[in-house]
């Protein structure tokens, strides 16, 4: 509890720096990708060489794609009851299914699981998020949005390169090598700064706008998002007898709020960009009320 009442101090400071003229308007996302070029790997190199490959990781992997293929078609099926327009569709195809499981996921999973869960999330995150996100959400905006074809040589590309997916396959390269005792307080160091800088910028960007017209999709998606998807893997798991601390990650996962990035992606394309903003950042603020109540369930 302690560590999350740190994350509400930190969202409150983002909040407040917004407010500070001192800050300028691109301090989120500098803080963001501070966080993902060098927090995040570090993270991830000092937690893979502790995967121990067992029975245990088959849900955390499994997971994000069953829920992409569930969300895909309650958007699909949402979208021809309603007779929503074909942007509305592609936004919510595009950020529903993707999760903030590296972002929001490390600092929620800290705090509600402790370090030990930190494993788990890297197989839900890397395996699931990170892959769905390079190819299906390439496939999403090459059809819906203004990028072109889907050229399969720059969606592997793409993902190789990501710097978290990066430092995953220097870890797994590592495995048997100890690090140096100045490597790991260097490591530590680093990724010490992944929850202040995250979720600071998630309280700077913090901007909830409604209007009427995107507000039955939003309210649609985030449901399915934070509701649907969790308590659907929580079922799951349940009637399947899988009970254990992946499990219970796999499951915590499936709840985070929809991902900064797709939402982007999406306002990039000129998918909507009013319902992509509001998906991800009404999203961020509801989850910090989800996430304890869907952590009281496991």
């Amino acid at each position: 509890m302690e560590n999350f009442v740190l994350i509400g101090l930190f969202v409150g400071l983002g909040i407040l720096f917004r407010r500070v003229e001192a800050f300028p308007e691109q301090t989120s996302q500098v803080l963001n990708m501070f966080a993902l070029y060098v927090a995040l790997p570090a993270v991830i190199l000092l937690k893979v060489p502790q995967l121990h490959l067992s029975a245990d990781m088959v849900v955390p992997a499994i997971a994000p794609w069953l829920m992409l293929g569930l969300s895909a078609l309650l958007v699909l099926l949402a979208g021809r009851f309603w007779h929503w327009s074909r942007e509305t569709i592609a936004v919510l195809l595009l950020v529903v299914p993707v999760g903030n499981t590296s972002f929001v996921g490390v600092p929620m999973v800290d705090a509600f699981f402790g370090q030990a869960g930190i494993p788990y999330l890297i197989i839900y995150d890397q395996i699931g998020t990170i892959l769905i996100f390079a190819t299906y959400g390439s496939i999403i905006l090459a059809l819906h949005g203004s990028r072109g074809a889907v050229r399969p040589l720059d969606v592997v590309k793409r993902t190789l390169l990501f710097p978290p997916t990066m430092a995953l396959l220097a870890g797994l390269l590592l495995r048997g090598w100890a690090y140096p005792p100045a490597i790991v307080n260097g490591l530590e160091t680093l990724a010490g700064m992944l929850t202040p800088l995250v979720m600071t910028a998630i309280g700077f960007q913090l901007r909830v706008r409604l209007s009427p017209r995107v507000f039955q999709p939003m309210a649609f998606g985030l449901a399915v998002k934070l509701i649907v998807a969790p308590l659907a893997v929580l079922a799951g798991c349940r009637l399947l007898g899988l009970e254990s601390l992946a499990v219970d990650v796999t499951i915590f996962e499936a709840g985070m709020p929809p991902m900064v990035t797709a939402g982007a992606m999406a306002i990039a394309a000129g998918l909507v960009p009013e319902l992509a903003a509001a998906l991800v950042s009404l999203g961020m603020a509801l989850a910090f009320v989800s996430l304890p109540l869907l952590y009281l369930l496991l």
